[in-house]
């Protein structure tokens, strides 16, 4: 059986493929348009899909979209009228698009199908999952769990914010939900909002400049408390309420009431460009601080009222791996896991695998390990491919035809400073570059993080890096007790590791703390000492397995700096023509892609790195 999942129009469009339960393919439509997060309707993502497994539209059993349209437009309606006269601007904005466009978005669906190949239209079987369904269902119908509670957190979908589920064998069943317009995922991303910040898209900005705020000031526990007491009320059980007096998500065009915010912590709205300061770090720490509480609260009444020792977590809030990362040491649950493509792209794959299961009531078989094989699932490149790049663009490389050579010599280049894009094998699906889209560095070296932030991916100085380390030498690094596979849980660096923190620490500026010694792992330790933490297995990625293998018989270091393979407001690079053109607009010194290996300096007008460069919009 061939079921083809769908997201589109929303942010994030992508498209999965399952055939006879098992994931084959999926994939961001980001990733072939070059625009970052992008809502269009997936055209290539699905003709990857079906091109990859010699399939034609006409041979699915199944197209499924990710979310109930009507639902979303009843929503809608009903929010615009609680809070009319407010937003009518936004109102007259709005409903022309729903009419014109989504109300009758099995048309649009089809016709866009239509875009991709020719088919027949009446032999189509068009279906619709709910959303908080796709998001479950990506989660647990993937996981090594024969049952499993199952919760969701995200901004929204057709009403539910949040849902707490059980899945069992091949079905799922919901036991609660919060509504509209109670959400933690627009709590956040009014934060992200107002701390200047992209929606949808600067979250993880906001959950990285968290730990520079200051634990212990007096500023940053008012915070929490104006939070808590003012905005949102949290009961026992994790939902919570806000006061929507504070914003205008429901009905504007705009996250918050800027005047009330500006009045309540005394502070404007920061503006993409402006400093960051002290006050801002303080705020970013108090509502992730907030996120964390909720979370924990919303796991321990999902235990409360199934007592199962296994957790599935999807929905966009489930890539806050701090707030992962304080689960997993919480103990409330045996196990964990969590969808790496928790955000509305997962929703693609979701909405596939709830058909599978729940509409035509297939079995399913548990494995061992979760059925996302590593998350590669996307687009891999034939050395014909690689060379018709190498042609197109002259350019200059030497072939390892042995690969352990290869390692090896790129190992050598680490341990010297220089950084290198990796390019191998099949794309990653979800927003981590895994160790195939990937630019990789030396951890030990303090200038790494300043150095990839500002020359290669043209982004905030402050953002920290994750550590890619081997699944066998974790436990040498950091205090975890799980695997960590998708970057998904934030972890202490071991105390052994750290340096003391001056006694001035807490009285100096971000950038002051940014370069202060914290650890012999220095590029990957975060502020408060974390990192976060991708686990390397050979089973799931031998060739990334190998590279850091033979890194760490050169330096006795098991690890390394992985960062996704991109420039702010890219996404992550997706064919060799990508890779070649993003390492000569940046001051990467080293490319691999596959065999192939480049020398910056050794590439015709290497300097001219205006030629390669793409502008895009910043995230």
């Amino acid at each position: 059986m061939k079921i083809l999942g769908i997201s589109a129009f929303y942010h994030d469009a992508a498209a999965a493929l399952i055939i006879d339960g098992e994931v084959v393919s999926a994939v961001q439509e980001e990733r072939f348009t070059r625009e970052k997060h992008t809502p269009d309707f997936p055209i290539q993502s699905i003709k990857y899909c079906l091109n990859e497994n010699g399939l034609s539209i006409d041979e699915l059993d199944a197209v499924c979209f990710y979310d109930k349209p009507l639902l979303k437009f009843e929503r809608l309606l009903q929010t615009y009228y609680t809070f009319s006269p407010k937003g009518l601007f936004s109102f007259l904005k709005a409903i022309p698009v729903w009419i014109k466009d989504k109300i009758f978005l099995k048309k649009l669906i089809k016709d866009s199908l239509n875009k991709v190949e020719a088919y027949d239209k009446k032999k189509l079987k068009l279906l619709f999952s709910e959303h908080h369904l796709s998001h479950s269902a990506s989660a647990f119908f993937v996981s090594p769990f024969e049952e499993s509670v199952i919760l969701t957190i995200d901004g929204v979908g057709e009403w539910t914010t949040s849902s707490i589920g059980v899945g069992k064998g091949n079905d799922i069943i919901f036991l609660k939900e919060m509504e509209f317009p109670h959400s933690l995922g627009l709590l956040y991303s009014a934060f992200t909002y107002y701390l200047g910040f992209t929606v949808n898209s600067g979250e993880y900005k906001l959950m990285g400049l968290a730990p520079y705020g200051n634990p212990n000031s007096v500023q940053t526990n008012e915070f929490i408390e104006k939070i808590k007491n003012e905005i949102v009320d949290i009961k026992q059980d994790g939902s919570i309420w806000l006061n929507q007096t504070y914003f205008k998500y429901a009905y504007g065009l705009k996250m918050c009431n800027e005047v009330k915010w500006s009045n309540l912590f005394q502070i404007k709205k920061r503006n993409a460009d402006d400093e960051i300061l002290p006050i801002h770090c303080n705020l970013a720490l108090a509502i992730q601080k907030v996120t964390e509480e909720i979370v924990l609260k919303m796991c321990i009444e999902a235990k409360k009222i199934t007592q199962m020792e296994n957790i599935c977590l999807a929905g966009g809030v489930a890539l806050n791996c701090v707030a992962n990362g304080v689960l997993l040491k919480s103990n409330i649950f045996k196990n964990i896991y969590i969808q790496p493509a928790s955000g509305d792209a997962g929703g693609a794959l979701g909405s596939a695998l709830s058909i599978y299961y729940m509409y035509f009531n297939q079995d399913r078989q548990v494995k061992n390990i979760d059925g996302m094989s590593g998350s590669y699932l996307g687009p891999d490149f034939s050395e014909k491919e690689i060379n018709l790049m190498n042609k197109k663009v002259k350019a200059q490389y030497t072939y390892f035809s042995e690969f352990t050579n290869l390692c090896e010599f790129i190992s050598e280049k680490l341990s010297e400073g220089n950084v290198v894009g990796w390019f191998q094998d099949k794309m990653e699906f979800g927003p981590r570059a895994l160790g195939n889209r990937s630019i990789l560095a030396d951890p030990r070296n303090p200038e790494m993080q300043k150095k990839i932030n500002l020359k290669i991916k043209y982004r905030e100085g402050f953002r920290p890096f994750a550590p890619a380390v081997l699944f066998e030498e974790m436990s040498q690094y950091f205090d975890i007790s799980t695997s960590s596979p998708y970057m998904l849980f934030v972890a202490p660096v071991l105390e052994k590791r750290r340096v003391k923190k001056s006694e001035n620490y807490e009285k100096l500026s971000l950038w002051e703390k940014l370069y202060q010694i914290r650890s012999d792992i220095q590029a990957v330790t975060h502020l408060d000492y974390s990192a976060r933490i991708q686990s390397v297995h050979k089973e799931t990625n031998p060739k990334f397995w190998q590279l850091i293998h033979s890194y760490k018989k050169l330096t006795g270091m098991g690890l390394l700096v992985n960062t996704s393979f991109n420039v702010r407001g890219e996404p992550i690079v997706c064919s060799p023509d990508d890779a070649f053109r993003c390492f000569m607009s940046t001051d990467m010194d080293y490319l691999v892609i596959e065999n192939f290996v480049y020398y910056k300096k050794e590439q015709i007008e290497w300097e001219n790195k205006e030629k390669w460069s793409v502008k895009f919009k910043m995230d």
